[in-house]
């Protein structure tokens, strides 16, 4: 993996296999690392952030600059990463929510995508009609791709937003298949196989945790798909308006196909990491030689899931 850290823009702390390290020597003879991929097929990053509430501009321009120089294939965005997530009110969602992809939010990472060449995942509110949504935005190179709307609204969110009507998708970036969940969406299994079954190779979670659980299963959600996962999380605490503070559990994480952690960034940490994968991983379903991940379902067996109302 690779760290940059916003506090030391140049200190990259790296500790893995599939990258080689070339010291570049300055006009006062500073060393300076620099790093080539060698095998691994895509490199994806997550950013860990601490917004201000409302600070739109600065929450960007703080991610703007982090994202500078990054040599990333696919990063991955906190949740709402732009507004700060504690709204008091649908009024204030109204106020700070953005159209996709005309809204100022979404072109400003465009341009990042375009320039870096990389794709892009980040949690917005969004707004269209007299909706608002906990969305979800995929730009690339070539500009904006894509949009998920959150499916499990969590706690007061259901006040504030509408439900997701997005349902699950899966964008082909030819590189890889990446499906979106945003946050609580970890809660609900169905979720990640459901996009491991539209072919998902990975999983973006942007995502404003305040349980202690989704790290954890999350590394569930990667082993029982084969996928791997980028968590992007985001730390700080938030208490407006007399409410609850909600404090914010940073960790954000990289999961591999088996739910191994290749990456995970502290509770503190500010910053954005990255990691090399093979993608090529995640389409072998196998968990032994007789065990496939997907051949072995048994939907026959599953039709309680479909079910609306459950009996208690």
């Amino acid at each position: 993996m690779i760290r940059k850290h916003l506090g030391n823009p140049g200190l990259l702390c790296f500790a893995y296999p599939c990258k080689t390290l070339r010291l570049f020597l300055d006009k006062n003879g500073a060393g300076h690392p620099s790093f080539f991929r060698m095998r691994c097929e895509m490199r994806i990053g997550i950013y860990q952030s601490h917004p201000r509430f409302g600070e739109v501009e600065r929450n960007i321009g703080e991610a703007v600059q982090a994202l500078k120089g990054v040599e990333a294939d696919l990063m991955v965005l906190p949740e709402l990463f732009n507004t700060g997530y504690q709204f008091l009110s649908r009024r204030e969602v109204e106020t700070l929510a953005e159209e996709v992809p005309s809204g100022k939010t979404t072109r400003a990472l465009e341009g990042v995508s375009h320039s870096l060449g990389t794709y892009l995942v980040f949690g917005l509110a969004e707004r269209e009609g007299g909706k608002y949504y906990n969305s979800a935005v995929i730009t690339g190179p070539q500009g904006y791709i894509g949009t998920y709307r959150k499916a499990h609204l969590f706690a007061e969110e259901k006040g504030l937003f509408d439900p997701g009507d997005t349902g699950f998708r899966v964008f082909d970036l030819g590189e890889a298949r990446v499906g979106i969940m945003i946050c609580f969406d970890w809660l609900f299994p169905e979720c990640a196989r459901v996009l491991a079954l539209l072919g998902a190779d990975i999983i973006c979670h942007p995502a404003n945790l305040v349980l202690p659980h989704a790290q954890r299963a999350m590394v569930t959600r990667s082993l029982e798909n084969g996928v791997y996962s980028a968590t992007a999380n985001r730390i700080g605490t938030e208490a407006r308006g007399g409410k609850t503070p909600l404090i914010f559990t940073g960790g954000s994480q990289i999961l591999d196909y088996r739910g191994q952690v290749l990456e995970r960034m502290g509770q503190e940490e500010i910053g954005a990491a990255f990691v090399d994968v093979d993608i090529e991983r995640a389409r072998d379903k196998r968990i032994t030689p007789q065990n496939d991940r997907m051949a072995e379902r048994r939907p026959e067996l599953y039709g309680v899931l479909l079910k609306t109302e459950i009996e208690r």
